[in-house]
C-alpha cells in the first residue's frame, strides 16, 4: 500500500503547492453484500490551520432532502455516530492528513453518496463536497476459496479451510458449514469452521466436498465444491483371465492356481484399484528387489503354453505409497498322442508252480494305464499286500500295469483266481478254475490255467486241443514216457497254456503240433491253438491198473465288464 504522505505527490504537485482545501479520494467504490472495502483518501487546509488544536473529521451520507446529513465515522467523541454505521464506517488517523474510511459488513442500505467534513478549533471548518464518494453494494456473487494439502494421501488426518475473500477481521460473522459424503462419520458440530479436519478413505478418491459461507443479517449463501483427489496405495489386486479362444476376461479375485491343456493361448491381465494408477508388470516366480519382468504392462499373452511355461506367475503393482504382489500358479496337462484312450486289455498273463507255492502273474495296457486286482474266492487282493500265506506286488509303467501273486497256502478244489484290470473306460477279467481235487489233498497243489482270448469259440477249440494232447500222451508207449527213478511214483505234469489266434496263412508252433493229426475243417482258415508247458513235475498216488482214470483239466473263462 502506498503511505498516504505520498499519495499528494503521486497525485501531483508537493504538499506546499497544494490548494488551501482539497480532497483526493476515489469517486466511486462497490462492494459486496456482507463484505468489507477500504476507501484511501487525503484531504489538505490553509497552512493557518497548523496551529495548535485539536482537528476533528467526519464522514457524512448526504440526505434525501438539502440539508439532512448523516453522519456515519467521526474522531470526535462528543458528536453521536448512527446507530446503523457504528462500528462499521471507521476512519484514519487525521494527523497524518489520512481521511481514508474503513468498511465492514457492507449492507444493501448503505448505497449512497458520502462525503468529508474537517474541524479545527479556533480556526473553523470545511466540507468538501466538490468531490465526494459514491458507494454501490451489490448481492454477494464472489465464492468462498477452499485450500487443500497439495497431497491428500487416505487414511492420514488433513486439514482444510474454507475463507470468504473481501471478508476482514472485525466484520460482520460468518457462518459456515461442510458438506459432502466423505463427511459422513464426523460429529455435525464440527461442519459449521471454516477450518475442517477429516481423514480421507480411498473410497473418498471422486467425491464432491462443498464449503457454504453466510453472511450475518444476510440470507443469501454462497458456496464452492471441489472435487477430491485421494492419493490411496493399490488396493484389490485382481488377475483377469481369457483362454479357449474368450475373448471377455474372467476376473478372479482369489485365485492361486490355473490349469489349461498343453499348446492353449492364455491372456492374463492384472488390474490395481489405486490413485494414481500403479505400475503393473509381470515376473516369473516372486518379484526381487531389482528383479527384470517379463512384461512392463498389465497384460502377459502366453500364445503357446507348453511345459517350460508350468510354475509361478507373480503380478506387482508399484506405487509410491506401497506396493502390492499377487500370484498365480500355472499347471499344464499334457496330451499324450502316442496312442487314443482305450479300455483295458490282458495280452499276458500266467501262472506256475514253485517250490514255495503257486506264483500267478497278470499284465494289462490301457490307455490311462490300469488298476490290477486279484480275485481268490470271495476275497480282494490288491495294491500290494503281504502276509504269511500270500504276497501281492503291483507296479505300473506308462499305459502298462503289472501285478504278481504267490500263494503259499493249501488251496480247496473248485477255487476260483481271476485277475482284474480296469480304467475308467472299462473293467476286463481273466479267471482261472481250480478243479483237481485229488492233487489238491494229496499234494496241496493244483493246475492252474488263465485264459487268452474272450470269444466262447475259441476257449471250446483250446480245450479240444488240450482233451486230444492228454489222449495221446496216455497212448504212448512206455519206453517213450518219462522214466521215474526207483522208488518214486509216477507224476502227472501241471501246466499253464494260452490260447491264441493265427490267420490261415501262419504256422502253428512244435508246441501245438498234436493238433496236426486232427482232420481239416473250416476252422483253418482263422486257426486257433492252444499253447501247453509242463513246468513241473508233481507226484501221484499209485492207483489200480484196473482201475479207469479219469482226465484232469482246467475249465478257462474270460470275462469283460
Amino acid at each position: 500500500m502506498v503511505p498516504l504522505l505520498l499519495l499528494p505527490l503521486l497525485w501531483g504537485g508537493s504538499l506546499q503547492e497544494q490548494p488551501d482545501y482539497e480532497l483526493r479520494v476515489q469517486e466511486s467504490v462497490r462492494v459486496q453484500e456482507g463484505l468489507c472495502v477500504h476507501v484511501p483518501c487525503y484531504f489538505s487546509y490553509p497552512r493557518s490551520w497548523f496551529s495548535s488544536g485539536t482537528l476533528y473529521t467526519y464522514w457524512y451520507r448526504d440526505g434525501d432532502n438539502t440539508g439532512h446529513k448523516i453522519l456515519v465515522a467521526t474522531n470526535n467523541g462528543v458528536k453521536s455516530v448512527t446507530t446503523e454505521f457504528r462500528n462499521r464506517f471507521l476512519l484514519a488517523d487525521p494527523k497524518t492528513n489520512d481521511c481514508s474510511l474503513s468498511i465492514r459488513d457492507a449492507r444493501m442500505r448503505d448505497t449512497g453518496t458520502y462525503f468529508f467534513r474537517v474541524e479545527k478549533e479556533n480556526c473553523g471548518n470545511y466540507s468538501y463536497k466538490e468531490k465526494k464518494l459514491k458507494l454501490q453494494v451489490t448481492a454477494l456473487t464472489d465464492k468462498p476459496d477452499i485450500h487443500i494439502p497439495e497431497l491428500l494421501e487416505a487414511d492420514r488426518s488433513t486439514q482444510l479451510t474454507c475463507s470468504l475473500p473481501g471478508a476482514c477481521e472485525g466484520g460482520g460473522p460468518l457462518t459456515f458449514s461442510w458438506v459432502g459424503g466423505a463427511l459422513d462419520s464426523l460429529n455435525p458440530q464440527t461442519l459449521h469452521s471454516s477450518v475442517l479436519i477429516f481423514t480421507p478413505k480411498p473410497q473418498d478418491h471422486g467425491t464432491n466436498l462443498t464449503c457454504q459461507v453466510k453472511c450475518a443479517g444476510s440470507s443469501v449463501i454462497t458456496q464452492r465444491t471441489v472435487w477430491l483427489n485421494v492419493f490411496y496405495a493399490p488396493r484389490h489386486l485382481i488377475i483377469g483371465i481369457s483362454f479357449r479362444n474368450v475373448t471377455a476376461l474372467k476376473i478372479l479375485q482369489t485365485i492361486s492356481s490355473l490349469t489349461i491343456l498343453e499348446g492353449e493361448a492364455v491372456r492374463l491381465l492384472c488390474v490395481a484399484d489405486s490413485n494414481p494408477p500403479a505400475e503393473l508388470s509381470w515376473f516369473r516366480g516372486s518379484p526381487a528387489l531389482n528383479a527384470t519382468p517379463i512384461s512392463s504392462t498389465a497384460t502377459l499373452e502366453l500364445l503357446h503354453v507348453g511345459t517350460e511355461e508350468e510354475g509361478e506367475f507373480s503380478c506387482r503393482a508399484r506405487h509410491p505409497l506401497g506396493s502390492q504382489t499377487l500370484s498365480l500358479s500355472l499347471s499344464v496337462v499334457r496330451l499324450c498322442t502316442c496312442s487314443p484312450l482305450t479300455p483295458p486289455e490282458l495280452p499276458g498273463h500266467s501262472c506256475s508252480w514253485e517250490d514255495q507255492g503257486l506264483h500267478c502273474s497278470c499284465s494289462s495296457r490301457a490307455q490311462p494305464a490300469p488298476s490290477l486286482r486279484w480275485r481268490l474266492g470271495a476275497g480282494l487282493l490288491e495294491g500290494n499286500h503281504s502276509n504269511a500265506s500270500c504276497r501281492v506286488t503291483s507296479r505300473s509303467a506308462g499305459p502298462w500295469a503289472n501285478s504278481s501273486l504267490s500263494l503259499s497256502r493249501e488251496l480247496s478244489a473248485g477255487l476260483r483266481l481271476s485277475c482284474e484290470a480296469s480304467n475308467v473306460h472299462g473293467t476286463q477279467s481273466a479267471a482261472v478254475l481250480l478243479l483237481t481235487r485229488k492233487s489238491v489233498s494229496q499234494a496241496g497243489v493244483v493246475p492252474a490255467a488263465l485264459g487268452g482270448a474272450g470269444v466262447m469259440a475259441l476257449l471250446s477249440l483250446c480245450l479240444c486241443l488240450l482233451f486230444l494232447y492228454i489222449v495221446r500222451a496216455r497212448r504212448k508207449p512206455a519206453a517213450e514216457r518219462p522214466r521215474v527213478r526207483d522208488g518214486e511214483d509216477p507224476v502227472v505234469g501241471t501246466a499253464t497254456w494260452s490260447c491264441k489266434q493265427k490267420s490261415s496263412t501262419e504256422r502253428l508252433p512244435d508246441q501245438a503240433s498234436s493238433a496236426e493229426d486232427a482232420p481239416p475243417s473250416e476252422e483253418q482258415q482263422e486257426l486257433q491253438y492252444a499253447n501247453v508247458n509242463f513246468h513241473r513235475m508233481k507226484p501221484q498216488e499209485p492207483q489200480d491198473q484196473g482201475a479207469t482214470s479219469s482226465p484232469e483239466y482246467s475249465e478257462i473263462k474270460k470275462t469283460r465288464k
